[in-house]
C-alpha cells in the first residue's frame, strides 16, 4: 500500500532531478490541453467578448475579436439581423475544431506526457518523449481507447457529478498503460486501469487534495507558482501511483510482464 507523503517525496525528488525539461514538458502540455492558454482559454476570451457586448449582442464588437478579418468579411455578407446565427455558427464549429483537436491530439500527447514521467522517475527524461503517442504505431487503437474513455466519463457526469468524477479516478491510468503499452486492447486498458483504482479511488481524491495549497498560491502568484513547480510536481507524484499500482498488478498476476512490459526497455517493478 501507499501513502501521500511517499508518493510527493518520490515526485519530488523526480521533479528536482530533471526541474527545467520537466517544467517546459508540462508547460507545453498544459498548453494543448488548454490549462495555459490554450483553446480554451480563446474560446474564454471569445464568451467574454460576447458576455461584455450587452443584452443587443453588438455585432461589431463581437466578430472582429472572434475571427479578425474573416469575422468582418463575414459581417459584410450577413445583415446584422443575423448576428446570433453567425455566432451559433462559430461556436458550433470551434467546439467541434476543439473537439477533434483533444480526440486526434490532445489525447496522444497526455500518452507522451505520462511516457515522459514514467521515464522520469527513474533517470532524466528527454523531452521528446511528450511527441511519444505519435509513434511507435497503433494511432487508432490509442486513439480510439482514450476517444471512448473521454466518452464514458462525459455519459457519467451526465447522471450526475459524482458518477463522473469516480469514473475519472477509475480510468485515470488508462494513459499510463497505453504509454507503456500501445499495442494493449482496448478492453484490457480499461479492465486494469479498474482492477488498480480498486479501492484507492477515494485516496486519490485525498492526494488530490493534499495540493490545494499549493493550488491557492498558485492563484495567488497569478499562475506562476503553478507553472514552475505545482503541475510539474502533481504531474510526477501521479506517476508513482501508477508505478505502485502496476508493481501490485505484476505481484498478484492480475496483469502480466507482457501486458506491462515497462519502459526504458526494461521491466522497472520498484
Amino acid at each position: 500500500m501507499w501513502t501521500r507523503g511517499q508518493l510527493k517525496e518520490n515526485g519530488k525528488k523526480a521533479l528536482h532531478r530533471n526541474y527545467w525539461i520537466v517544467v517546459i514538458a508540462t508547460l507545453v502540455l498544459g498548453i494543448i490541453s488548454g490549462s495555459y492558454g490554450g483553446v480554451d482559454h480563446i474560446t474564454g476570451e471569445i464568451r467574454q467578448e460576447v458576455i461584455d457586448s450587452g443584452q443587443n449582442l453588438d455585432i461589431d464588437s463581437i466578430l472582429p475579436s472572434a475571427f479578425g478579418k474573416v469575422g468582418n468579411f463575414f459581417y459584410s455578407v450577413f445583415t446584422e439581423d443575423r448576428s446570433l446565427y453567425i455566432v451559433a455558427i462559430f461556436c458550433v464549429v470551434w467546439a467541434l475544431i476543439v473537439i477533434l483537436f483533444s480526440i486526434f491530439i490532445g489525447n496522444l500527447f497526455e500518452i507522451g506526457g505520462a511516457r515522459f514521467f514514467e521515464e522520469n522517475s527513474d533517470k532524466k527524461a528527454e523531452l521528446g518523449l511528450i511527441l511519444y503517442g505519435f509513434q511507435k504505431g497503433s494511432y487508432v487503437r490509442k486513439t480510439f481507447t482514450l476517444f471512448l474513455r473521454d466518452l464514458y466519463i462525459f455519459l457519467w457526469g451526465l447522471l450526475l457529478i459524482i458518477p463522473g468524477i469516480i469514473k475519472n479516478y477509475e480510468y485515470s491510468m488508462i494513459p499510463y498503460i497505453l504509454a507503456e503499452n500501445p499495442e494493449i486492447s482496448r478492453q484490457r486498458a480499461f479492465e486494469i486501469s479498474k482492477k488498480m483504482m480498486d479501492g484507492q479511488k477515494m485516496d486519490a481524491f485525498i492526494l488530490d487534495l493534499s495540493f490545494i495549497g499549493w493550488e491557492m498560491l498558485g492563484a495567488i502568484t497569478f499562475g506562476i507558482v503553478k507553472v514552475l513547480y505545482v503541475h510539474p510536481y502533481e504531474k510526477a507524484t501521479w506517476v508513482e501511483l501508477y508505478k505502485v499500482n502496476r508493481k501490485n498488478m505484476l505481484e498478484t498476476g492480475k496483469a502480466s510482464i507482457q501486458e506491462l512490459p515497462g519502459w526504458n526497455g526494461t521491466d522497472n517493478i520498484i
